[in-house]
């Protein structure tokens, strides 16, 4: 889960991608967009997939595809342009990502019965990690830190020809061709050791056997299980859906563009809202097995009803602060109820239509993921784009989480009669 977890470290290499190529803020971040959505397509053709493969050759298959796309990222966006990012990390990474984390969640989750937010939130905070472990590693490459520095001066040039109305002569600011070729290297190595190193781990993925039980709790619940098509036939898989998709989105316009809004609200050079993000990028994983351990203590309901509430406070906020110190301190907070929605989701799901359908039941629901992945970054950069700020995005967001407030607390288990309760094969 730590390698497909480093796409969330994307939105430190957005920025560096701009200076090489001359783009503007939305076509690095459609890359992170594409990456997101085809995540939770991934997501939904590995679950449906696992069920009848096993997980493992799920997990392999997919961890093999997030390489390949940012190996090929590498030999190629230099030749062929924002597009080919947009296939190579976009499609092909994001579909390796969602396999690669559907086979880990339902593999795990079926491992503790008993406090299924802890053991979903404990796999998935390892994705949360992936991001900040990778961050630390590239902050000390060479190619990254030229690419970083030429950024912040690219960024700092058209954003004071954008106010000015001036043109703008991005030529003037390309990168030698060797710090190109440097960061081109990046995405290539680092596909190599995601494939290397993910391929040893997910060999040792397996599910617990059919009895296996914990304090009494049986893993596979058969008789409580909804297949995936009476899923769909409820509401309350819809109410799921949504609740992902408005946490998700939330989250990933905040984490698309980190290293853009920190700057603007703090007036701090890049470098510096760089390395502070990189700490930052735990409490995203953090956040997963916390909310995930404490719903098993205070509910599902409850504990997605905070992440929303507290989140609507720090939206609400954010756009008002402008010291490093309390800007950071929201973003954590955010980061935080980010990775505490996913923490949470799984346990969810299972608990209203069990485990033996787990992976194909979830892959549906991170759908919402994927959907979010597009409108969040294609949002803050449009808005970015327009207006020639980041502050216009967050007002809508904090208003849309309030009215979010609502859906967790309505929400129960499906209650109608099932074909299987009344005695009909399935």
């Amino acid at each position: 889960m730590l390698g497909p977890g480093a796409v969330y470290s994307y939105t430190l290499l957005a920025p560096s991608l701009q200076a090489p190529f001359g783009w503007s803020t939305t076509q690095p971040t459609w890359a992170f967009a594409l990456a997101n959505f085809f995540l939770g397509l991934g997501g939904a053709i590995g679950g449906i997939l696992a069920y009848r493969l096993g997980t493992r050759s799920i997990a392999l298959f997919g961890v093999a595809l997030w390489g390949l796309g940012n190996i090929l990222a590498g030999y190629g966006t230099a030749s062929y342009g924002a597009p080919w990012l947009w296939w190579t990390y976009g499609v092909v990474g994001g579909l390796g990502c969602g396999m690669a984390y559907i086979a880990s969640v339902t593999s795990v989750i079926k491992w503790f019965p008993e406090r299924r937010g802890f053991g979903g939130g404990l796999i998935i905070m390892g994705f949360g990690l992936g991001a900040p472990i990778y961050s630390l590693i590239i902050r000390s490459v060479p190619a990254f830190v030229d690419a970083a520095k030429a950024a912040a001066v690219y960024v700092a040039a058209r954003a004071a020809s954008e106010a000015s109305q001036a043109t703008f002569n991005a030529a003037q600011y390309q990168l030698k061709p060797e710090v190109i070729a440097g960061l081109m290297n990046l995405f290539t190595y680092s596909g190599i050791a995601f494939i290397a190193v993910g391929c040893i781990f997910a060999f040792a993925l397996r599910e617990p056997p059919r009895n296996f039980t914990a304090n009494g709790f049986p893993s596979n619940d058969d008789e409580l299980s909804y297949t995936t098509t009476e899923m769909l036939g409820t509401p309350q898989f819809y109410l799921l859906w949504v609740m992902l998709f408005l946490n998700v989105t939330a989250g990933i316009i905040v984490i698309s563009n980190a290293t853009g809004i920190m700057q603007e609200l703090t007036g701090v050079a890049v470098p510096v809202v760089v390395s502070t993000y990189a700490y930052l990028a735990f409490f995203n994983g953090f956040g997963r097995l916390f909310w995930g351990w404490l719903s098993d203590r205070i509910g599902r309901r409850l504990a997605y009803a905070l992440i929303f509430g507290i989140q609507v406070v720090s939206f609400f906020a954010l756009g008002e602060l402008h010291s490093l110190l309390a800007v950071a301190a929201v973003y954590a907070v955010v980061l935080l109820c980010y990775g505490g929605g996913f923490g949470v989701m799984p346990a969810f799901n299972a608990d209203f239509f069990g485990t033996k359908h787990f992976g194909a039941n979830y892959g549906l629901t991170i759908t919402a993921w994927g959907c979010a992945g597009i409108v969040g970054p294609a949002f803050v950069s449009t808005v970015k784009d327009l207006t020639g700020s980041y502050a216009g995005a967050l007002l809508p967001v904090a208003i849309m989480l309030l009215v979010a407030i609502i859906f967790p607390l309505i929400s129960d288990r499906p209650v109608a009669s099932r074909p299987a309760e009344a005695g009909v094969k399935t």
